[in-house]
């Protein structure tokens, strides 16, 4: 999962895609519209999807590797309604991520989580899971000339 082009803005809903960096700014693309826009680092906070972690009792859980785990058990376990109560929010996040810090990762981020998986399943979710390609050699391809022939003693 490749969340390094999606970013949260503060003052805008959804997620974004980074488009361009300006020393004033960012050029941002929106993924429910595809509309482009000029975000003022004067007026706006953004934070990359990237950086985010789930504080757990030895280590910090990567949000990819939290959004994936959600997206693989999402069959035995379903998303739960964002107002929900708290007992059941926390319930789910424990079989998601079963060692987090119920101390340091409060109901709003739980809360957060879901609506990012949400969003970025109905609008993102093909872009930030594409994977290069690499192509297969064929069996009979010819080894490289230029690669250390064994010396013979």
């Amino acid at each position: 999962m490749k969340l390094d082009n999606v970013i949260s803005v503060s003052g805008l809903s959804g997620l974004h895609k980074l488009i361009a960096t300006r020393p004033n700014g960012l050029l941002i693309e929106s993924f429910e519209n595809g509309k482009r826009q000029f975000v003022s680092v004067r007026k706006h906070q953004f934070t990359p999807l990237v950086s985010i972690g789930i504080y757990t009792y030895t280590d910090v859980a990567a949000l990819d590797d939290v959004l994936t785990k959600v997206d693989t058990s999402i069959a035995e376990t379903p998303l739960p309604e964002l107002n929900d109560k708290s007992e059941n929010l926390r319930a789910w996040f424990k079989t998601i991520v079963a060692d987090h810090d119920e101390d340091r990762v409060h109901i709003n981020d739980i809360r957060k989580v879901i609506k990012w998986y949400t969003f970025l399943k109905q609008h993102a979710w093909e872009m930030i899971n594409e994977t290069e390609e690499v192509m297969p050699q064929p069996a009979d391809a010819q080894p490289d000339a230029t690669a250390e022939q064994p010396s013979e003693e």
